[in-house]
């Protein structure tokens, strides 16, 4: 049986950075691109359903950026407050070790 649990700090970095990559790489080739003149379809109600469709495509696109955003920041947060913890535990543990015993004898 294993106590506790344990955070993977790379993993949890790595999703973050893949997060922010994917957001990039939405906004290299936003969706207002794709659309194209209403002649390119050669019928205008398809020409409009097409439209149409890219303005709400590009609406759920960018409410998923945001959500990406939150997401990759909120990450990159656990990883930092992940760190600071673990580096206070180290310090506060090396501080109890030399209380207990005194000077290192293997010092110099």
């Amino acid at each position: 049986m294993v106590d506790g649990f344990r955070v993977d700090l790379t993993a949890l970095d790595h999703a973050a950075r893949g997060v922010r990559e994917t957001i990039e790489a939405m906004n290299r080739k936003p969706v207002e691109d794709l659309d194209c003149p209403a002649e390119a379809f050669g019928h205008q109600r398809l020409a409009t359903t097409a439209s149409e469709f890219c303005d709400r495509w590009d609406v759920g696109v960018s409410n998923l950026a945001e959500d990406a955003e939150e997401v990759s920041g909120r990450l990159n947060q656990c990883v930092q407050d992940y760190r600071r913890t673990d580096e206070a535990a180290r310090a506060h543990l090396a501080g109890v070790i030399a209380r207990v015993s005194g000077e290192d004898p293997a010092a110099e």
